[in-house]
Protein backbone atom coordinates (compact mmCIF):
# COMPACT_ATOMS: atom_id res chain seq x y z
CA UNK A 1 0.00 0.00 0.00
CA UNK A 2 1.46 3.53 -0.72
CA UNK A 3 0.76 6.56 0.98
CA UNK A 4 1.75 9.98 -0.34
CA UNK A 5 2.23 12.92 1.83
CA UNK A 6 2.78 16.56 1.24
CA UNK A 7 6.03 18.32 2.03
CA UNK A 8 9.49 17.67 3.28
CA UNK A 9 9.69 14.40 6.01
CA UNK A 10 12.24 17.79 7.44
CA UNK A 11 12.84 21.37 7.01
CA UNK A 12 14.66 24.00 9.00
CA UNK A 13 11.71 25.95 9.41
CA UNK A 14 9.51 23.06 10.56
CA UNK A 15 7.48 23.40 13.53
CA UNK A 16 6.81 20.05 15.70
CA UNK A 17 3.04 19.37 17.34
CA UNK A 18 2.96 19.92 20.90
CA UNK A 19 1.35 15.98 21.17
CA UNK A 20 2.97 12.94 19.90
CA UNK A 21 1.44 12.34 16.61
CA UNK A 22 1.14 8.67 15.70
CA UNK A 23 2.61 7.67 11.83
CA UNK A 24 2.79 4.26 10.52
CA UNK A 25 5.56 1.75 9.83
CA UNK A 26 7.64 2.53 6.69
CA UNK A 27 9.47 -0.38 4.99
CA UNK A 28 10.69 2.12 2.60
CA UNK A 29 10.68 5.77 1.15
CA UNK A 30 11.95 7.79 -1.56
CA UNK A 31 11.88 11.65 -1.81
CA UNK A 32 11.79 13.88 -4.70
CA UNK A 33 11.53 17.39 -3.91
CA UNK A 34 8.50 17.61 -1.53
CA UNK A 35 6.78 15.03 -1.84
CA UNK A 36 7.34 11.66 0.05
CA UNK A 37 6.26 7.95 -1.64
CA UNK A 38 6.25 5.53 1.74
CA UNK A 39 5.15 2.13 1.07
CA UNK A 40 3.22 0.99 4.63
CA UNK A 41 5.05 -1.87 6.55
CA UNK A 42 3.77 -5.27 5.72
CA UNK A 43 1.62 -7.40 8.70
CA UNK A 44 4.54 -9.73 9.77
CA UNK A 45 1.58 -12.58 10.40
CA UNK A 46 -0.25 -14.34 7.18
CA UNK A 47 -3.74 -13.31 6.68
CA UNK A 48 -4.16 -16.30 5.30
CA UNK A 49 -7.01 -18.84 7.39
CA UNK A 50 -4.87 -20.92 9.45
CA UNK A 51 -5.19 -24.66 9.25
CA UNK A 52 -7.42 -26.11 12.63
CA UNK A 53 -5.23 -28.09 14.36
CA UNK A 54 -7.69 -31.34 15.34
CA UNK A 55 -6.96 -32.51 18.77
CA UNK A 56 -8.59 -36.28 18.20
CA UNK A 57 -8.89 -38.77 21.05
CA UNK A 58 -6.16 -41.61 21.20
CA UNK A 59 -8.04 -44.34 19.50
CA UNK A 60 -7.17 -48.29 18.06
CA UNK A 61 -7.66 -47.19 14.67
CA UNK A 62 -5.38 -43.78 14.65
CA UNK A 63 -2.89 -45.18 12.67
CA UNK A 64 -5.36 -46.56 10.04
CA UNK A 65 -5.59 -44.58 6.72
CA UNK A 66 -9.17 -43.33 7.74
CA UNK A 67 -9.01 -43.65 11.63
CA UNK A 68 -9.10 -39.43 11.94
CA UNK A 69 -12.32 -39.16 9.75
CA UNK A 70 -13.51 -42.01 11.67
CA UNK A 71 -12.72 -40.59 15.30
CA UNK A 72 -14.43 -37.17 13.82
CA UNK A 73 -17.28 -38.16 12.67
CA UNK A 74 -18.26 -40.70 15.97
CA UNK A 75 -17.20 -37.27 17.67
CA UNK A 76 -20.05 -35.42 15.67
CA UNK A 77 -22.54 -38.05 16.53
CA UNK A 78 -21.69 -37.77 19.83
CA UNK A 79 -22.29 -33.74 19.65
CA UNK A 80 -25.76 -34.67 18.01
CA UNK A 81 -27.91 -37.56 18.66
CA UNK A 82 -25.92 -39.31 20.85
CA UNK A 83 -24.89 -36.68 23.27
CA UNK A 84 -27.52 -38.29 25.99
CA UNK A 85 -24.91 -41.76 25.50
CA UNK A 86 -22.00 -39.12 26.56
CA UNK A 87 -23.52 -37.94 29.45
CA UNK A 88 -25.14 -41.48 31.03
CA UNK A 89 -22.61 -42.91 33.74
CA UNK A 90 -23.42 -46.39 33.39
CA UNK A 91 -23.36 -48.81 36.48
CA UNK A 92 -20.61 -50.57 35.33
CA UNK A 93 -18.29 -47.69 33.96
CA UNK A 94 -15.18 -47.70 36.65
CA UNK A 95 -14.73 -51.46 34.85
CA UNK A 96 -13.66 -50.04 31.52
CA UNK A 97 -12.95 -46.25 32.19
CA UNK A 98 -12.57 -45.55 35.57
CA UNK A 99 -12.40 -41.93 35.54
CA UNK A 100 -15.31 -41.31 33.51
CA UNK A 101 -17.61 -40.47 36.51
CA UNK A 102 -15.97 -37.52 37.22
CA UNK A 103 -14.39 -36.40 33.89
CA UNK A 104 -15.57 -33.76 31.72
CA UNK A 105 -18.24 -34.30 28.67
CA UNK A 106 -15.45 -33.71 26.52
CA UNK A 107 -13.36 -36.77 28.03
CA UNK A 108 -16.66 -38.92 27.79
CA UNK A 109 -16.97 -38.53 24.42
CA UNK A 110 -13.29 -39.12 23.97
CA UNK A 111 -13.97 -42.63 25.87
CA UNK A 112 -16.87 -43.78 23.78
CA UNK A 113 -14.75 -42.66 20.41
CA UNK A 114 -11.90 -45.30 22.03
CA UNK A 115 -14.43 -47.29 22.46
CA UNK A 116 -16.04 -47.93 19.13
CA UNK A 117 -12.24 -47.97 18.16
CA UNK A 118 -11.51 -51.05 20.76
CA UNK A 119 -15.06 -53.08 20.02
CA UNK A 120 -14.17 -52.41 15.55
CA UNK A 121 -10.61 -54.09 15.96
CA UNK A 122 -12.85 -57.16 17.17
CA UNK A 123 -15.71 -56.49 15.34
CA UNK A 124 -14.05 -56.14 11.93
CA UNK A 125 -10.33 -55.33 12.28
CA UNK A 126 -11.25 -51.72 11.23
CA UNK A 127 -12.22 -52.81 7.88
CA UNK A 128 -15.76 -50.71 6.68
CA UNK A 129 -15.97 -53.10 3.61
CA UNK A 130 -16.29 -55.73 5.77
CA UNK A 131 -19.38 -59.15 5.46
CA UNK A 132 -19.47 -61.22 8.02
CA UNK A 133 -22.47 -64.15 9.14
CA UNK A 134 -22.59 -64.74 5.49
CA UNK A 135 -23.85 -61.48 4.39
CA UNK A 136 -25.51 -60.73 6.99
CA UNK A 137 -23.42 -58.16 9.02
CA UNK A 138 -22.12 -55.34 7.75
CA UNK A 139 -19.04 -52.61 8.19
CA UNK A 140 -17.13 -51.22 11.17
CA UNK A 141 -19.21 -52.66 13.93
CA UNK A 142 -20.99 -56.02 12.18
CA UNK A 143 -24.18 -54.27 12.19
CA UNK A 144 -27.32 -55.89 10.78
CA UNK A 145 -29.46 -53.85 8.40
CA UNK A 146 -32.63 -54.79 9.74
CA UNK A 147 -31.57 -53.61 13.32
CA UNK A 148 -30.21 -50.32 11.69
CA UNK A 149 -33.66 -50.07 10.25
CA UNK A 150 -35.22 -50.79 14.07
CA UNK A 151 -33.39 -48.55 15.71
CA UNK A 152 -33.94 -45.53 12.90
CA UNK A 153 -30.12 -45.76 11.63
CA UNK A 154 -29.76 -43.37 8.41
CA UNK A 155 -27.41 -46.31 7.21
CA UNK A 156 -30.19 -49.33 6.66
CA UNK A 157 -28.74 -51.57 3.54
CA UNK A 158 -25.48 -53.24 3.40
CA UNK A 159 -24.17 -50.97 1.52
CA UNK A 160 -24.84 -47.71 3.41
CA UNK A 161 -23.56 -49.65 6.14
CA UNK A 162 -20.21 -50.17 4.74
CA UNK A 163 -19.40 -46.37 5.38
CA UNK A 164 -17.51 -45.92 7.97
CA UNK A 165 -18.82 -42.43 9.83
CA UNK A 166 -22.46 -44.00 8.78
CA UNK A 167 -22.12 -47.39 10.78
CA UNK A 168 -20.15 -45.97 13.52
CA UNK A 169 -23.43 -43.16 13.53
CA UNK A 170 -25.50 -45.99 13.80
CA UNK A 171 -23.69 -47.99 16.39
CA UNK A 172 -23.71 -44.85 18.54
CA UNK A 173 -27.51 -44.49 17.92
CA UNK A 174 -28.33 -48.20 19.02
CA UNK A 175 -25.68 -47.94 22.25
CA UNK A 176 -27.54 -44.86 23.36
CA UNK A 177 -30.68 -46.42 23.08
CA UNK A 178 -29.23 -49.80 25.09
CA UNK A 179 -26.86 -48.45 27.77
CA UNK A 180 -30.15 -45.78 28.92
CA UNK A 181 -32.48 -48.67 28.79
CA UNK A 182 -30.15 -51.32 31.07
CA UNK A 183 -28.18 -48.88 32.76
CA UNK A 184 -24.65 -50.77 31.93
CA UNK A 185 -22.32 -51.52 29.22
CA UNK A 186 -22.14 -54.55 29.47
CA UNK A 187 -22.79 -56.18 32.78
CA UNK A 188 -25.33 -59.32 32.80
CA UNK A 189 -24.97 -59.14 29.03
CA UNK A 190 -26.99 -56.09 28.65
CA UNK A 191 -26.45 -52.65 27.10
CA UNK A 192 -23.73 -52.61 24.56
CA UNK A 193 -23.40 -56.76 25.20
CA UNK A 194 -26.87 -57.34 24.02
CA UNK A 195 -25.82 -56.38 20.22
CA UNK A 196 -22.20 -56.88 20.41
CA UNK A 197 -20.76 -60.23 20.10
CA UNK A 198 -17.07 -59.73 21.05
CA UNK A 199 -18.48 -58.62 25.08
CA UNK A 200 -19.00 -62.71 25.60
CA UNK A 201 -15.95 -63.10 25.34
CA UNK A 202 -14.08 -62.17 28.41
CA UNK A 203 -10.84 -62.48 26.77
CA UNK A 204 -11.64 -59.54 23.93
CA UNK A 205 -13.40 -57.78 27.04
CA UNK A 206 -10.46 -57.92 29.20
CA UNK A 207 -8.17 -56.80 25.85
CA UNK A 208 -10.68 -53.91 25.13
CA UNK A 209 -11.22 -52.45 28.98
CA UNK A 210 -7.58 -52.89 29.61
CA UNK A 211 -6.67 -50.75 26.46
CA UNK A 212 -9.14 -48.30 27.53
CA UNK A 213 -8.46 -47.77 31.50
CA UNK A 214 -4.78 -47.07 29.90
CA UNK A 215 -5.82 -43.54 28.20
CA UNK A 216 -5.40 -40.39 29.78
CA UNK A 217 -9.34 -39.24 29.41
CA UNK A 218 -10.32 -42.53 31.66
CA UNK A 219 -8.23 -41.30 34.56
CA UNK A 220 -8.93 -40.64 37.72
CA UNK A 221 -8.03 -37.42 39.04
CA UNK A 222 -7.14 -37.87 42.51
CA UNK A 223 -8.83 -35.80 45.07
CA UNK A 224 -6.53 -33.39 47.31
CA UNK A 225 -7.68 -32.81 50.43
CA UNK A 226 -7.35 -28.90 51.54
CA UNK A 227 -5.35 -28.07 54.13
CA UNK A 228 -6.64 -26.61 56.87
CA UNK A 229 -4.79 -22.77 57.56
CA UNK A 230 -3.24 -22.24 60.88
CA UNK A 231 -5.40 -20.70 63.24
CA UNK A 232 -3.41 -17.74 63.72
CA UNK A 233 -3.35 -16.77 60.32
CA UNK A 234 -7.49 -17.64 60.10
CA UNK A 235 -8.16 -15.21 62.38
CA UNK A 236 -6.42 -12.47 60.71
Amino acid sequence: MLGVLAGPLHAADTVLPDKPVGVALLRSATVQGNIVTASVLAPTRSLRPQRRIDRLPATRWQDVNKGPTWSRAALSALSAHAEPLARTVPQDVVDWCPGYASASLADRRAFWVGFLSALAKHESTYRPEAVGGGGRWYGLLQILPATARGYGCKARTGAALMNGAANLSCGLRIMTRTVRRDGVISRGMRGVAADWGPFHSAAKRRDMATWLRRQSYCKSVPYVRPVARPVDLASN
